[in-house]
């Protein structure tokens, strides 16, 4: 199956339209998170992204809350938090939020790494794994040098070994390319990715 993700859209039109553009060579589209400001333009992004026409799977942002995200979103889209799904034999599992919580306040949405950890033990296998926010180590160092990615999320992917875990909210470091284990791990950016995934 081939995969064409991304995260951190932030209501770029530009992006948005180049996402739509490239959607067609994917089989299955992922969105991690992102798609608006501050819980703010969340309609004018799925307006947005409503040239796609393939099957999508999204989880939120810290930007958006998982109700939001259910409440504007497009009818080709799953929305997932803590929860998973199965797309032609692949086992999808997706987490979204600021994990740890953020710095950003009142606004931003967020989970602690107690409250990750609980949604994540749902998930007892996983082929590809979304999340808004990027395991420990991986992809996860802001401009200032700081690693401030999850632990619980980082112990997810080490426990189930998904081929892919995509991800996000790190601005500084998109395009990130690693692994944990056996899973390939990325952060997406809001321009096409594309990956292949067997079931």
């Amino acid at each position: 199956m081939k995969i064409m993700a991304f995260s951190d859209l932030h209501l770029s039109a530009s992006h948005a339209a180049a996402l739509v553009a490239a959607s067609d060579q994917a089989d299955l589209v992922i969105g991690a998170g992102d798609f608006c400001n501050a819980r703010t333009g969340l309609d004018r992004a799925m307006r947005m992204l409503s040239g796609i026409t393939k099957p999508m799977i999204v989880v939120p942002g810290n930007a958006e809350s998982a109700e939001e995200l259910r409440a504007a979103a497009l009818p080709n889209m799953t929305v997932l938090h803590g929860e998973g799904v199965e797309v032609c034999g692949l086992q999808i599992f997706g987490l979204g939020g600021g994990v740890p919580q953020t710095p950003f306040g009142d606004w931003s949405y967020d989970l602690s790494e107690a409250e990750a950890e609980e949604m994540l033990a749902r998930c007892t296998k996983a082929d590809l794994l979304i999340c808004h926010s990027p395991p420990k180590g991986q992809g996860d160092v802001t401009g200032q040098g700081h690693s401030v990615g999850s632990t619980a999320i980082h112990n997810a992917v080490a426990r189930l070994q998904p081929q892919l875990t995509l991800f996000g909210h790190i601005h500084d470091s998109w395009g990130f390319r690693g692994e944990v284990s056996a899973s390939q791990t990325a952060n997406l950016g809001p321009e096409p990715s594309f990956f292949e995934v067997a079931p």
